[in-house]
């Protein structure tokens, strides 16, 4: 028996075997030099990572507290509801963790709504990461391109950007891919009285409206076109016609100027300025005497100023 021989019997069974498979490996070597060696498998991405698209439990998230929007129409919400019934909720909401079981919304809470009423457990979403300042920013900008906020609401919105993200009008402008003069019109809405703000909010004017509007800085000549507007359902068009009308320079008539009415009618001058929806004009003489004029646009104007004083 060979010296070799020994020493081999002398290891053991074990060692006979890993010779054995020495020998396997060298002939799978030798009849497989081609082949090459699979990378080691990639770990499975974690669940409701940043960036990924999870099922989410509706019970598990809260709503965004900087959602711009305060209005859902509830019958387009039962419609989406009941299209969500149908075919599930085809584009995932977007949210971001905050613990271990836990989200806040970050855009998409029409959906979310749509979602509890539609009976759902669960909702895909993607899961990011974001500061405030960031959600505010999402939410706004997820609004606008989606779901139109009123104007009212896209103003506050700004404003709230500006103050709380410690933005300029240009820079605000960049985010929500507006020019500064369109960040600048909206703004300007919040300086309107608030019963005009709250009739653009209800949709009862339009933006053009306020448009117009805002370029009369006296608040008294904004509500007195305001209300025209509202009782003679005026256009944008002719709206803008009476701005430029009230903004025309007074021309001033040669010869005496009457003297300035007193403050009690001025008084019944504006309270019948406001009766009339119309600029009324009180002239007195020194003896008492007087005229009380009460202009009107069109025939339909006159006519309307004639049944208000039951003719």
């Amino acid at each position: 028996m060979s010296i070799e021989k020994r020493k081999a019997l002398g290891r053991g069974l074990s060692a006979l075997l890993n010779d054995s498979d020495n020998v396997q490996q060298s002939n799978n070597h030798n009849n497989n030099r081609t082949a090459t060696v699979a990378p080691p498998a990639a770990p499975a991405p974690e669940a409701n990572s940043a960036g990924s698209v999870n099922e989410i439990k509706l019970s598990e998230i809260e709503t965004n507290p900087f959602q711009p929007r305060t209005d859902f129409d509830e019958q387009a919400l039962r419609e989406l509801a009941d299209s969500i019934k149908l075919q599930g909720l085809i584009q995932p909401i977007t949210v971001r963790r905050l613990n271990a079981n836990s989200y806040q919304l970050i855009s998409g809470e029409r959906r979310f709504r749509a979602s509890k009423l539609a009976g759902l457990t669960q909702v895909p979403a993607y899961v990011r990461t974001a500061n405030d300042q960031q959600m505010l920013e999402m939410a706004l900008i997820e609004n606008i391109q989606r779901e139109d906020l009123n104007a009212i609401e896209v103003a506050l919105s700004f404003q709230r950007m500006i103050e709380e993200c410690s933005l300029r009008q240009d820079e605000l402008g960049e985010r929500v891919s507006k020019n500064r003069s369109t960040v600048s019109n909206y703004l300007r809405l919040l300086k309107l009285p608030p019963v005009i703000q709250a009739s653009i909010r209800d949709g009862q004017i339009s933006m053009g409206h306020a448009k117009a509007m805002i370029t009369i800085d006296d608040p008294t000549k904004q509500i007195f076109i305001y209300q025209h507007i509202i009782k003679e359902g005026l256009s944008v068009r002719k709206t803008e016609e009476m701005v430029r009308d009230l903004q025309k320079p007074q021309v001033k008539k040669e010869g005496k100027q009457p003297e300035p009415i007193s403050f009690q009618l001025q008084k019944i001058q504006d309270d019948l300025a406001s009766r009339f929806s119309t600029r009324v004009r009180l002239k007195v003489s020194d003896h008492g005497r007087g005229t009380i004029e009460i202009p009107f646009l069109s025939d339909e104007d006159l006519t309307r100023i004639l049944e208000m004083l039951d003719w």
